[in-house]
């Protein structure tokens, strides 16, 4: 099964009108005055950030009345299709006049990573619920702050780990929590993407007319612009990503933890290079094994660029390996496959279950429910749940880089290991500074 992050990104794009999902949507939600519809707005529009906002949109609540974007191109471009379908914002190239405005009561945060920290402590701080994309933070020291900004404030901060609204996610994890798969000695999750191929070394040039280039760098190190540093490739620079450690790893270790109910692993191991496209102009790994060792199993991270023949002959998933069988969960279904004794099984099988849900559509509205209610609790994917995992993808990275086997001491919330230490502060440029709580 191919999952290509581009496809889904796409095919996000048509879906603004959809008011067909109104029928489904809770009571509380329906039943809203056109006076009490939640104001949104979306920072960062190129992507996954209108992919969110487009969901969000099927909701007949949700009201957008602003955009933001560094580039004017895919600014206008939004703006204009959302005056297409009767829909007119406010449009902003600078993200802090966009939180100034008191009439939005909420924003989705669809920037690259290196820029999430900032924007959603200042929105929080602005009295603003946001909905955050996925991994919260490009450092251990910004997941930290994220999380103090979230209880310091009390906002409503959904991540976007939309797998934690599908059914058959939940489902999977309700049979592994069942013993049925006896001891669970190890856990596999992995992300083969043979859609990725190299990508060619480019000249730095300047920027694209209407791109305001020292606004969409930020905090990050000042450099020229080079075009495969921008836009959907920024998530192979460790300037503004991890790679897809932290965006594949985000959604695929999540459920890992989950179901494991692991909190931060002993320690830490990770080896790889760029195997596959050595000469070419990404810095992260192209090819990654990363082990996390907990107490009584361990947790293995691998993924791979240019192939789709990932293990069980899936490009992507979770695999719960147990001494009675494996419960193999990917984004469309999962099975279990029974261990076998003697010639005996030594548990049922369970053919594969399909999906059954849209994960993005249900998770945004659960995100809208939650500014209606102000139940926190009743968030799916919290700024806690997406704190943990991105703090365990962020080991993997440091592990990477140190070429150390890392060892964690969860009371100080740091490593033994000097080089590890180094790198869970990020370095700021250009006057900015981490935000402290």
């Amino acid at each position: 099964m191919n999952t290509s992050r581009r496809k889904f990104i796409r095919s996000a794009s048509t879906l603004v009108a959809g008011a067909g999902l109104a029928a489904s949507l809770p009571s509380t939600l329906r039943a809203m005055a056109p006076g009490d519809r939640i104001n949104v707005a979306a920072i960062g529009i190129n992507g996954m950030g209108w992919s969110d906002l487009t969901a969000m949109l099927k909701n007949p609540v949700a009201n957008c009345i602003a955009l933001c974007d560094v580039d004017k191109n895919v600014l206008d471009k939004r703006a204009g299709e959302l005056a297409a379908k009767g829909i007119h914002v406010k449009t902003y190239s600078d993200y802090r006049q966009l939180l100034d405005n008191k009439d939005i009561d909420a924003v989705i945060i669809g920037t690259p990573d290196h820029w999430h920290c900032l924007q959603m402590t200042d929105a929080v701080s602005a009295g603003k619920d946001v909905y955050v994309e996925k991994p919260i933070g490009n450092s251990i020291s910004e997941i930290r702050a994220m999380v103090e900004a979230q209880e310091r404030t009390k906002r409503v901060v959904q991540v976007g780990q939309w797998q934690r609204s599908m059914q058959h996610f939940n489902d999977a994890i309700a049979f592994v929590h069942s013993g049925a798969l006896g001891q669970v000695r190890l856990v596999k999750a992995w992300a083969y993407m043979g859609w990725m191929h190299s990508i060619p070394v480019k000249p730095d040039g300047e920027p694209p007319a209407g791109v305001d280039y020292t606004s969409w760098l930020g905090p990050a190190e000042k450099r020229p612009f080079n075009p495969n540093r921008f836009h959907f490739n920024f998530r192979w620079y460790w300037d503004y990503a991890g790679g897809l450690m932290t965006d594949w790893g985000v959604h695929l270790l999540d459920y890992a933890l989950l179901g494991m109910k692991a909190t931060d692993p002993q320690s830490i191991m990770a080896a790889g290079g760029k195997f596959a496209y050595p000469d070419d102009a990404a810095e992260t790994p192209d090819t990654l094994t990363t082990v996390y060792q907990f107490d009584g199993f361990n947790i293995q991270w691998e993924h791979a660029t240019g192939i789709n023949g990932g293990p069980y002959n899936r490009d992507h998933g979770i695999a719960f390996i147990g001494n009675n069988g494996t419960l193999i969960l990917d984004r469309g279904g999962w099975e279990v496959v029974p261990e076998k004794e003697d010639g005996k099984e030594k548990m049922p099988a369970v053919p594969r279950r399909e999906k059954v849900d849209n994960g993005l559509d249900k998770h945004t509205t659960n995100f809208l429910e939650v500014i209606k209610s102000r139940k926190l609790e009743d968030l799916h994917a919290p700024i806690q749940v997406g704190a943990h995992v991105a703090k365990v993808a962020q080991m993997g990275n440091i592990a990477y880089k140190t070429g150390l086997k890392l060892h964690w001491n969860t009371k100080e919330q740091r490593f033994d290991e000097k080089a590890g230490n180094k790198l869970i502060m990020p370095h700021y440029n250009n006057g900015y500074h981490l935000p402290r709580s």
